[in-house]
């Protein structure tokens, strides 16, 4: 009999106890280490201390739920597993198995990237790819679990998921006892339900804030209706939080354990990336990135306390990597593009091309541009891509080009 049937289908601190306590292969989990970042610290006035969960083994949380889980099924005579993931429950599902003497199948979406299959496929799992999101995969390996008779593993929806989850609230607390918000990203609201539960056992007066990425966001709408709420389409470069829709286990105890919910857009998310590789230098995905963005926000006041944001994950893709990049640098000023309007002679390249020479920017690429509806006979555009320092440095570029009578338009600003 699993140890939940008794209680009901909560979480109890208890429970979180005895996950802990499976964890007995340290190749498996491991405790994670806690950074203080000083640089983050002063831009919001605040001690904030990182919690770097994405150099768990997997690269993410999700070994610990999914050991807690396979770990007692084994032990109860299963052998055989089945589940549903954008790539990190995948992981962490197929190093359990394989850990535990078990076969694994692991059904992503069509859309997953790359790495995240082929490290699932390195940990000893059969991958399938199936559907176009999450909840298509989702009912695939639902149904190949009824079909064939092996234990599903939801990323979300289980106690021992959650319970296992909850162990990172246990290393939080006894790393940084006296901390006064922790801050975790919510998908389908395992995490947060097993962080917030350890932690209103351990520190009740401890707040914990939940983040979601906006085009994601499910858990304001459930709380409001008193059901999970599920999306029909998510839109967010936050793959690890792109479940679009939580469940009723998770949703109570969110509701029982966890003090505020925000959400945060795309681009505060790719910009913490970025923040956490210049100052913290560290590689994170973007639903780890997202506790960051929160704490950056202005939907979060954290000034004068100890902070945690959690940093869930380190999987980012090289392709997303590159997208987040050009994203947050464009968003900074640092990645300039200009559409000059000139008269079309010789020299006028040249010219331009000095004066952002001049100022010590670098071209990156320039398009000449004449079939162009608004322009005269004998007119045409320039389109620059440039290098920059900052937003500053962008500005006085567009006002010496301006200085020397051509009509200068930021198109990162159109």
């Amino acid at each position: 009999m699993s140890e939940f049937q008794e209680q009901g289908p909560l979480v109890q601190y208890a429970d979180i106890e005895r996950a802990r306590d499976r964890f007995d292969d340290e190749t498996v989990v491991k405790r994670t280490p806690v950074e203080r970042s000083t640089s983050l610290g002063e831009t919001v006035d605040a001690e904030v201390y990182l919690k770097m969960e994405h150099l768990q083994w997997t690269g993410s949380f999700k070994t610990r739920g999914a050991y807690n889980k396979i770990r007692q099924a084994v032990d109860d005579g299963a052998d055989e597993f089945v589940a549903a993931s954008a790539g990190n429950h995948a992981q962490g599902v197929a190093l359990a198995a394989t850990k535990c003497g078990a076969d694994s199948t692991i059904v992503m979406p069509t859309h997953a990237p790359q790495a995240k299959i082929d490290a699932t496929r390195s940990y000893g799992a059969t991958v399938e790819l199936v559907g176009q999101d999450f909840q298509e995969a989702m009912t695939y390996a639902q149904e190949y679990a009824a079909e064939n008779d092996v234990e599903f593993v939801h990323a979300y929806d289980d106690p021992h998921i959650v319970a296992g989850q909850g162990t990172l609230g246990i290393e939080i607390h006894e790393d940084c006892p006296d901390v006064d918000t922790v801050v975790v990203p919510i998908g389908g609201g395992g995490l947060i339900s097993g962080v917030a539960t350890a932690l209103d056992h351990l520190s009740p007066e401890t707040r914990v804030v939940g983040v979601q990425a906006e085009g994601a966001a499910t858990v304001h709408e459930s709380l409001d209706k008193g059901i999970p709420v599920t999306l029909d389409e998510v839109d967010t470069i936050a793959d690890g939080i792109a479940t679009g829709g939580i469940s009723d286990l998770t949703l109570n105890l969110i509701e029982d354990h966890v003090d505020e919910v925000v959400t945060v857009s795309d681009a505060e998310i790719a910009n913490a990336i970025l923040l956490l590789l210049e100052r913290a230098k560290q590689v994170v995905e973007g639903a780890a990135a997202a506790s960051v963005a929160a704490v950056l926000s202005d939907q979060l006041d954290v000034s004068g306390e100890t902070v945690m944001p959690v940093l869930g994950g380190g999987n980012l893709d090289m392709t997303m990597l590159q997208t987040v990049l050009i994203h947050a640098l464009t968003e900074r000023g640092q990645i300039l593009r200009l559409r000059v309007r000139i008269d079309d002679m010789p020299g006028e390249m040249d010219d331009i091309s000095g004066v952002i020479a001049d100022h010590g920017a670098n071209i990156q690429t320039v398009r000449h541009d004449r079939a162009v509806e608004d322009l005269t006979v004998g007119e045409a555009y320039l389109v620059f891509q440039i290098e920059t320092s900052g937003a500053e440095h962008a500005a006085t570029i567009i006002d010496a080009i301006e200085a020397e009578g051509y009509i200068v338009e930021d198109v990162n600003r159109k």
